[in-house]
């Protein structure tokens, strides 16, 4: 899967130096705004939905996975994109003495709930590889990137 990212130009590193976690999420939409498979709309919703829904997004430490319904207004087509902030970023919790810190965003888009399912199937698998998150936050660029998906084979 790390392949699909980086043969389908869905791997960014952020220059930005963003704290703000609404910013981070709309900077980890760019790609898949710029490909044309989201619009503005998506974006909105997602950050509506982690006001409601507390930072859901936010799967294991150090990743977040920007995503909204498979029914969005705001979705034209399905893939993921990569996105590593140049920091950790903090969410908010209700929770005084949790936080929820991402640095590594795989941001969702999938028109229909068959295809949204099998992206976070297929994500949680790649995930779930020994190491790979450590070894993604360690990455600083395109080359570190390509250095780690030759390593993984993924």
């Amino acid at each position: 899967m790390l392949k699909y990212f980086f043969d389908n130009d869905l791997v960014r590193y952020s220059d930005k130096e963003l704290t703000d976690w609404k910013d981070a999420i709309s900077e980890s939409c760019q790609l898949l705004m710029h490909k044309k498979i989201i619009d503005q709309k998506y974006v909105d919703e997602i950050i509506r939905c982690v006001e409601e829904h507390g930072p859901y997004i936010v799967i294991v430490p150090e990743v977040a996975m920007p995503h909204s319904s498979e029914e969005s207004e705001g979705v034209f087509g399905t893939a993921i994109s990569f996105t590593k902030m140049k920091q950790p970023v903090v969410f908010d919790t209700q929770e005084e003495d949790e936080e929820k810190s991402a640095i590594l965003f795989f941001t969702l888009a999938a028109k229909n709930a068959e295809e949204h399912m099998e992206n976070i199937q297929n994500l949680s698998e790649l995930l779930m590889t020994e190491g790979l998150i450590e070894s993604l936050v360690a990455t600083n660029s395109i080359e570190d990137y390509q250095m780690v998906m030759t390593q993984y084979n993924l």
